[in-house]
């Protein structure tokens, strides 16, 4: 296919084919501009994660590389506002601005120390209330060995804590009396309520430089000398998608700074690399990135099943992903055809050009798309309406002839013939396109039957 072809070339050539455009921040991702203004208007300056600060013209980062990955590292509050707020400047683009010195191959350990941050930040993210607890265990409570694991506890072997649940004669329940004070040092770690907890305010903070953090990796994804070091690191993919699985309950301009970094990064990514010898961090595979996408896929919120979509629609170019992909397409373009029915441009032009995508190198979702209810009648709204970019107009129209390619297909298309006549007679715009639609649904020799009672109502 000419996508995977041109797909291979940007990811082998580089500067030979040019990039895909980039995308900002979606409309609907964050609050409206007037509400926050006014809340940051209200806002104390010590709730702010720094003061603002600009970057004399004489900095230089080759200079300064060492001493902003040390601040990142050293947890320190004034060091690490130092450091987030100049990587923020750094990292933010204006149009006619080019920032090559914010290049992460010139600032070595840049990128894992960010994710560093982010990674503090999940370890606490989530309360202890809502933390699922050990189940308890009462069947055969009064025997030395129950069965549940709790053997080797039981004869002595290790200290154990007092457990809840036990018979009151257990041999568990003694010997986790008696080691009581034995304690292993590794459980303090793992307690929230251990000697080095936060507080609210702490959280805030940190949840903040978090925030901050993925703001400043989603700004490096735009910038095309960071995508290939971004795409291939498998720390930075492990933490994004995790981010985008826990999105019901994580920070939600958090998801939507993960979700945009990976719409950027998808022409190069390959999800294999969750199965390839690389260090893992989190244990991420294949199928639960997928499942993380689907997951934003079906949200609510327009900004983030939008970038789904158009994180789909570039991912199936790839040969690669497709095999991964294969068993979640039916579930995909339904959801996308869900997505015309919305009023929203946005949605609508990531739902066309996630399909257009999709009917290019997919047989079965050509196939099942044409006899999916609602589904050719939402693509012929999109242009009768029309969008107001023309390029989703095109596209809308070319799914349609994809649709129609396939001789399985005619037979249901024709119950349409006279919508796509009148589209092909009253706009100029795409009338090569329904005209060639309509001559292979009603010229071709092996559908003389299809055509005649498409023509003639038999």
């Amino acid at each position: 296919m000419q996508k995977r072809e041109q797909g291979k070339s940007v990811g082998a050539g580089g500067g030979n084919a040019a990039p895909p455009p980039k995308r900002g921040r979606p409309f609907g991702s964050t609050a409206s501009s007037v509400a926050s203004a006014s809340a940051a208007d209200s806002v104390a300056p010590s709730t702010l994660l720094g003061p603002s600060l600009q970057i004399h013209n004489s900095f230089s980062v080759e200079q300064n590389n060492k001493r902003i990955v040390l601040a990142l590292q050293s947890g320190l509050k004034s060091e690490l506002t130092w450091a987030l707020n100049t990587l923020t400047l750094l990292s933010f683009k204006e149009k006619d601005d080019m920032r090559k010195d914010a290049c992460l191959a010139k600032i070595p350990g840049l990128l894992d120390a960010l994710l560093q941050i982010i990674d503090d930040w999940r370890d606490i993210a989530l309360p202890k209330e809502l933390r699922k607890g050990q189940r308890t265990r009462t069947l055969g409570a009064n025997s030395v060995v129950t069965g549940f694991g709790n053997e080797y506890e039981a004869l002595g072997s290790i200290a154990l804590l007092p457990q809840s649940g036990f018979g009151s004669g257990s041999a568990a329940e003694i010997s986790g009396q008696k080691n009581t004070s034995k304690r292993r040092r590794s459980e303090w770690w793992l307690d929230e309520d251990g000697l080095f907890n936060l507080d609210d305010e702490g959280r805030a903070e940190k949840q903040q430089c978090a925030v901050a953090a993925s703001n400043i990796i989603r700004n490096f994804s735009f910038m095309p000398e960071n995508e290939i070091a971004m795409a291939q690191h498998r720390h930075c993919l492990e933490t994004v998608f995790q981010c985008i699985e826990d999105h019901i309950v994580e920070d939600e301009e958090l998801v939507t700074n993960a979700i945009e970094t990976i719409v950027n990064l998808a022409p190069l990514l390959d999800l294999r690399i969750f199965s390839s010898p690389k260090p893992s961090y989190i244990k991420i595979t294949e199928k639960r990135a997928v499942q993380a996408i689907m997951g934003m896929l079906g949200s609510q919120v327009k900004a983030w099943h939008c970038a789904a979509a158009e994180f789909l629609g570039r991912m199936i170019i790839n040969p690669d992903n497709e095999p991964l992909l294969l068993p979640f397409v039916p579930q995909i373009y339904k959801r996308l055809v869900d997505i015309l029915s919305l009023q929203a441009f946005d949605a609508q032009a990531a739902a066309i050009g996630a399909l257009y995508n999709l009917v290019d190198v997919n047989m079965d979702c050509r196939l099942k798309l044409a006899s999916e209810r609602w589904a050719v009648d939402r693509i012929l709204k999109v242009i009768k309406t029309p969008h107001p970019v023309p390029e989703v107009c095109r596209k809308a129209a070319m799914i349609i002839e994809h649709l129609a390619s396939d001789p399985q297909n005619r037979t249901s298309l024709l119950a349409y013939e006279n919508a796509f006549a009148e589209i092909l007679f009253s706009d100029g715009r795409h009338s090569d396109t329904f005209a060639r639609i309509l001559f292979e649904l009603t010229s071709k020799p092996n559908n003389k039957i299809a055509a005649a009672r498409g023509i003639w109502g038999m």
